[in-house]
């Protein structure tokens, strides 16, 4: 087919007045085997029963291709079927408006078209269909035409295998997965006739990343996620009304902008420890551990009040004696939990004798699962490695550092976390300077919020960041459905070309 003079491509539902050029088209395509063709009364109730379903391509007004199509309660389909058993009934009593999976019962292009992707054209808009009526899935029985060339030596299985491996070329089979289909299982006595794949089929399947399981229940999770990160100033404040007065003036700011969560610093109620100056820092800090409760339920509601998720930094704690670094999610329907700092550092450990903690985990939101890693935690891979094999898709990163260089490695560490868990990663920090506080003196920060590197999200994978330095809250929307793309069809996959076979990360249990 000569492309330059071709004037328009035009894909359309098939209508009953195309029956006669459709029977044509599929005979010229099928090398003209007899009654290969769809009889006028089946074409005709495909097309009352799901007419959606049923598109052809015309090229300057002539069918050059077409993909026929149901909808089937796929439960109620045996594993080893035929295509029979999909077709034979002319009226499609199989078709089932409320199912679940997309089967594909033809689809073929024109000898004199072949090699223009229209194929290709088919095979996308079935799966936009699939997603638009929150099918799970596409299925349909693959052909093996080349398989009669080496049924002697090979099983069907072996066959399949060589052909993924690329060792073996088969025109169907290799185009359905360039397409992104995989293969299921080998379907035995598929086709009947079909003698060139041995009356063998793949049964092949394309997944779609967007079903939703249909539930009586209301849905309340977000695609698009708005992130509301406070780049806190430290300042002295007489007390803790005065704190929690300009931690409400933020949230209210943040809220406004109808954001899903207000992320806060690491220790971003260390002020409060002036007052506690003429003790020992380990002294100080247990003292201000004593706010922690107060603060939380303070957060909580507000969080309510406000309608947003607020992530409360962290705070010192002090349990069964013991000092930790900890922070709590303050869910705006009411709920609380607790994160810890898995990491102290070798400062925190030292001048105040804080503790490792103990607890990862995910966190159920509104707006899918995230994690929450306190500053020095973001520098060990593997545990947001592990809070993404938990199906993490937002990290959250409150920190405090007092120099370039230190901001410098949780900032970097932050933006490896986003690419090799094809994650979102937002970091808030805390600016400005406490000189009556030991040991908190200077802070440096600049807030940001990090994407995976690919062609949905920004080449540099910074999605937004803060004036470095400057209070101010730095507001930024996230998709959560690009995500599930990179998932599956990005350009490299991270999470789904580890080798597992040749290493694994496991949490040890207590």
């Amino acid at each position: 087919m000569d492309i330059s003079k071709i004037e328009n491509i035009e894909l359309q539902y098939l209508t009953i007045q195309d029956y006669e050029a459709l029977k044509e088209a599929t005979l010229q395509s099928y090398g003209g085997i007899p009654n290969s063709y769809w009889k006028l009364e089946e074409i005709g109730k495909l097309i009352s029963i799901f007419p959606e379903g049923q598109v052809i391509i015309k090229i300057d007004g002539k069918i050059a291709g077409c993909a026929l199509s149901i909808i089937v309660d796929y439960d109620k389909i045996e594993n080893q079927h035929t295509y029979d058993d999909i077709t034979s009934d002319p009226t499609f009593k199989i078709h089932d408006k409320d199912g679940d999976v997309l089967y594909g019962i033809d689809v073929f292009i024109k000898p004199d078209y072949r090699g223009l992707r229209l194929g290709r054209r088919l095979y996308d808009y079935r799966k936009e269909l699939c997603e638009t009526l929150n099918l799970k899935s596409i299925v349909f029985g693959g052909r093996m035409p080349n398989y009669h060339l080496h049924a002697d030596k090979f099983s069907p299985k072996q066959y399949l295998d060589k052909v993924k491996r690329k060792e073996i070329e088969d025109p169907v089979l290799n185009f359905q997965m360039s397409n992104d289909f995989h293969p299921v299982r080998i379907l035995k006595g598929y086709l009947e006739g079909d003698q060139a794949s041995g009356e063998f089929a793949v049964l092949m399947e394309w997944d779609n990343i967007y079903y939703t399981k249909p539930s009586k229940a209301v849905s309340t999770n977000k695609s698009v996620v708005r992130l509301g990160l406070i780049q806190w100033q430290m300042r002295p404040y007489n007390d803790l009304d005065e704190l929690l007065h300009q931690v409400e003036y933020f949230v209210d700011s943040v809220a406004g902008y109808r954001s899903d969560f207000a992320v806060f610093p690491e220790f971003f109620n260390a002020p409060l420890m002036a007052k506690y100056n003429d003790l020992g820092e380990a002294e100080a800090i247990r003292e201000l551990a004593k706010y922690t409760k107060e603060i939380t339920n303070r957060l909580s509601e507000l969080a309510i009040s406000y309608n947003i998720n607020i992530i409360s930094g962290s705070m010192p704690e002090v349990k069964r004696n013991k000092l930790y670094n900890v922070g709590y999610l303050c869910r705006r329907d009411g709920s609380v939990e607790r994160y810890e700092k898995i990491h102290v550092t070798p400062d925190e450990a030292k001048v105040w004798g804080m503790q490792n903690g103990n607890k990862l985990k995910t966190f159920d939101t509104d707006c899918g699962k995230i994690g929450i890693l306190i500053c020095y935690d973001s520098e060990f891979p593997e545990l947001s490695r592990l809070l993404s094999d938990e199906g993490m898709d937002i990290l959250f990163v409150p920190f405090l550092t007092d120099t370039q260089n230190g901001y410098s490695r949780v900032r970097l560490c932050s933006q490896a976390r986003a690419v090799e868990n094809e994650c979102y990663v937002a970091i808030a920090g805390s600016v400005g300077n406490l000189p009556n506080v030991h040991n908190m003196d200077i802070q440096y920060a600049q807030s940001a919020v990090f994407t995976p590197c690919d062609f949905s999200f920004p080449s540099n994978g910074i999605k937004a960041e803060a004036t470095p330095n400057t209070e101010m809250i730095l507001v930024a929307d996230v998709n959560i459905d690009l995500l599930r793309e990179l998932h599956n069809f990005g350009a490299v996959k991270n999470l789904k070309d580890r080798r597992k076979d040749f290493y694994t990360l496991e949490r040890k249990k207590k």
